[in-house]
């Protein structure tokens, strides 16, 4: 038996990223690359799966007619719910917010206004299917609250934690002007929805100097919102009275602020909360307003006699959401405390309506019952008395609201605290349950997560699917079981803000993995071809998007009697782009099987182009008319010219080690991509045995080394070919060892890496150590003869230790 050891160092590629900033040629680029993320979902798109920040109820005009419920969530869609009896059924889904929708109020009898995290105002018909028909650009920071005049039903106004209020004319802000130009058409473009009926911005006026977003400087429909000058802090509430005379703002300041919202001059000023202000009402005239506040107080004000008449300890903690009767004389509140409470504003007389599991959110009164919203995905609806208030003190149990804070939490605390009138809402709209843990799997395709019900699942993000679902169980022990030793590099981040598992690709990250076509057992493929995980996955979710583009261009192309290529395009020139083609993957659009996302339940696309800002589709709903200005044109790279960044590679050097009678000559750096197997560079040192001159250049390099042949040749069985005689023949067995450890040929120079050499040495340039021990069943003079008879391990005194 004789023992070789080898030796293998390791070295890294340089890794050039596409539009960097010293490609000149590129410049017409943008320097910081657009990303793209896509959102799963398990379920259908008729229930909402994060918190539900706001609702708003529009009653019909005819007696018989179908009332609405629309409620907002943190999930970034908005849904319409047809009313009955004793039901709510979804009609439709608001989807094109990027981010949580904080607030939405219904303008007039058909527009529905919305406002997110994502900085924008969105308008929809209300008995749409849930296109959005503009987008309103002029925050800088997330959009937390609006308010409507019930009676001018075209003015809106908006506040957000960038210390900015504007009051807009929904009519004028989404109707387009005649265009001065094409160019500025295209210029002031909004993105891809309801992009002919955007809002831009000519010149933005903010609250306060100290909240400058000057970068939007330009508007192409001429329209610019009427801006409320004062506040220096982030608003969290708004209200306005019927006839949008009168506009109150309140948010961290401690303040409530009083507007003229026909020119935004400040009126008034009014003191007494001791913490942010969260939600404000106004009756319908505009002389009472309602607050409440951070301090879990609620406080009335008399805006003619600008002072505090009444102040309400009813809350234990924070108060968020506020409702009124119609008459304003009665107030339901609820807050951080989960508790509902219905006060008499005359009487001071208080009760508990009900408790919830999770914290109070928004209230929406609706005749003789009440919409809650809270933190969790599911709407209640509960008694109220709406019309006759009364009816429920009747029933007992009420007590007299503390005019100071400590009053309320004093009593709570003495044992005192009061029951609820009712145990059960009328009805509930069931959500589902939000993702709240994750935890991205070691082979970088699976995603273990965890939702507010406790359900553990496993997904599959290159399809969208839910492989696996283990029910409640632990999730720390779940993740220790489904560890596997692979080293696949991280192409993707992860998030669940939005309550179900957003997936961000980014270049040039998102191109370091590939996987042999084996791995994903893609059947009619050759075993050892590879396949990048984001490309694949890119065709994936726009499959339907090139099929309508292929439609779309051949039905162009009938009328004007051209011919298409059948490669379907290359579009788009780039000129003396740092981009090389992938000349191991074909340039076709075939999806396989391990990346076919599910049209029942598509993921929506989060992205941005050229132009606009970012917006929200499902795959299912892309037309094939998006372009660059779309989408971003690393994507469109990647999808119709098969053209991805490169990526690094494994180089090291392959030497016989010291104490070693066998030297092949293998001088010169070697490079393999990194999910090369142990068992080929077996191959690789059973070839250089066979044929030592092989490849070989003058300076001792093997071009194409592990990257060319040896990536497609088949795993023998290990004899040699050299022309021996049957009987000389010796059958190799090689072991590769890493730091004394002996590596399965199914490792991947990855996962060598990072579990045999980081792991056990804490060093990124670690020696590895190849013993190939030679079983052979012939004399010992045979074995003399042949092994020391051979080439290869002649002049083993030149040999270089690296």
């Amino acid at each position: 038996m004789q023992n070789v050891f080898l030796e293998i160092k390791y070295g890294v590629t340089a890794m050039h990223r596409v539009g960097s900033a010293g490609n000149n040629g590129n410049s017409n680029r943008l320097r910081k690359e657009k990303k793209l993320r896509y959102v799963l979902r398990d379920t259908d798109d008729t229930k909402h799966c994060a918190g539900i920040n706001c609702l708003a109820v529009l009653k019909s005009s005819v007696s018989d007619g179908c009332n609405y419920l629309f409620s907002g969530s943190r999930d970034g869609t908005l849904k319409r719910w047809a009313l009955d009896e004793d039901a709510a059924t979804c009609s439709a889904t608001f989807e094109s917010h990027v981010d949580w929708v904080n607030d939405t109020v219904i303008a007039g009898d058909t527009t529905l206004v919305s406002c997110s995290s994502d900085t924008t105002l969105k308008t929809w018909n209300c008995f749409s299917d849930g296109t959005c028909t503009s987008t309103l650009r002029q925050h800088s920071d997330y959009v937390t609250c609006l308010a409507a005049a019930e009676k001018n039903t075209n003015v809106v106004a908006s506040g957000g934690l960038g210390g900015e209020v504007f009051v807009w004319d929904i009519e004028a802000a989404v109707t387009p002007l005649s265009k001065s130009s094409d160019v500025m058409e295209d210029d002031c473009s909004n993105g891809i929805n309801g992009s002919a009926n955007s809002l831009s911005i000519s010149s933005l006026r903010t609250i306060s100097s100290s909240n400058s977003i000057a970068a939007h400087t330009t508007q192409c429909h001429g329209y610019v919102p009427i801006a409320a000058k004062g506040h220096k802090e982030s608003v969290y509430a708004l209200a306005m009275n019927d006839s949008g005379s009168l506009l109150v703002s309140g948010g961290t300041e401690k303040v409530v602020r009083v507007w003229d919202p026909r020119t935004g001059s400040k009126t008034m000023k009014l003191r007494g909360h001791t913490d942010n202000i969260r939600a404000l009402l106004l009756d319908s005239t505009g002389r009472y307003c309602l607050s409440g506040s951070s301090d879990s107080m609620i406080r009335l004000w008399d805006l003619g006699q600008q002072r505090c008449v009444h102040s309400y300890a009813v809350h234990t903690d924070s108060v968020w959401a506020l409702a009124s009767t119609p008459t304003f004389s009665h107030v339901y509140s609820g807050g951080r405390d989960l508790s509902l409470y219905l006060s008499d504003l005359t009487t001071r007389e208080s009760l508990l309506l009900c408790t919830k599991e999770h914290p109070i959110l928004q209230l929406a009164l609706h005749d003789d019952s009440i919409w809650v919203a809270t933190t969790d995905s599911s709407v209640d609806r509960w008694p109220a008395e709406g019309r006759n208030p009364q009816k429920v003190f009747q029933r007992g149990g009420s007590f007299l609201a503390g005019n100071l804070s400590f009053s309320r939490a004093r009593v709570s605390l003495e044992g005192s605290a009061p029951t609820p009138v009712y145990k059960e809402p009328i009805f509930t709209i069931p959500g589902t349950p939000a993702i709240v843990q994750h935890e991205i799997l070691n082979n970088k395709r699976h995603v273990l997560t965890k939702d507010s019900a406790g359900s553990v699942k496993l997904w599959e993000i290159t399809r969208g699917v839910v492989i696996e679902d283990y029910g409640q169980v632990s999730f720390d022990e779940k993740k220790e079981q489904l560890f596997e030793m692979v080293s696949i590099p991280a192409w993707f981040t992860v998030d669940t803000r939005l309550g179900s598992l957003s997936v961000h690709l980014d270049t040039p990250q998102c191109f370091y993995a590939e996987m042999y076509s084996a791995d994903l057992n893609i059947i009619g493929k050759p075993e050892d071809d590879k396949l990048n995980l984001a490309r694949e996955t890119f065709k994936g979710l726009l499959a339907h998007w090139m099929t309508k583009r292929r439609q779309r261009l051949g039905s162009q192309a009938s009328v004007n009697g051209n011919v298409l290529s059948g490669k379907d395009i290359n579009s788009r020139s780039i000129a003396n782009s740092r981009i090389e083609v992938d000349g191991n993957a074909e340039n076709d659009s075939m999806v396989y099987p391990s990346f076919e996302f599910s049209t029942v339940s598509p993921p929506s696309i989060i992205t941005e182009g050229s132009q606009g800002g970012p917006w929200r589709k499902k795959i299912t709903e892309l037309d094939g008319t998006e372009d660059e200005k779309d989408f971003p044109g690393w994507v469109l790279d990647c999808v119709l010219c098969n053209k991805l960044p490169s990526r690094d590679n494994t180089n090291f050097y392959l030497h016989p080690c010291e104490g070693s009678a066998v030297q092949i000559l293998t001088q010169g750096k070697l490079s393999a991509p990194r999910i090369l197997r142990i068992h080929k560079v077996v191959n690789y040192v059973i070839e250089k045995l066979e044929k030592p001159s092989d490849n070989a250049n003058s300076d001792g390099t093997f071009s194409p080394g592990l990257g060319g042949r040896l990536q497609h040749s088949a795993v023998g069985d290990g004899s040699f070919r050299s022309g021996l005689k049957p009987w000389q023949k010796p059958r190799p067995s090689i072991e590769i060892l890493c730091n004394n450890q002996v590596l399965s040929p199914d490792m991947s120079l990855a996962t060598v890496r990072a579990y045999v050499i980081l792991l056990t040495s804490g060093s990124r340039l670690v020696s590895l150590y190849w013993r190939i021990v030679i079983n052979v069943s012939i004399s010992t003079d045979a074995i003399v003869n042949f092994w020391f008879g051979h080439p290869c391990f002649c002049n083993t005194s030149g040999k270089k230790r690296l």
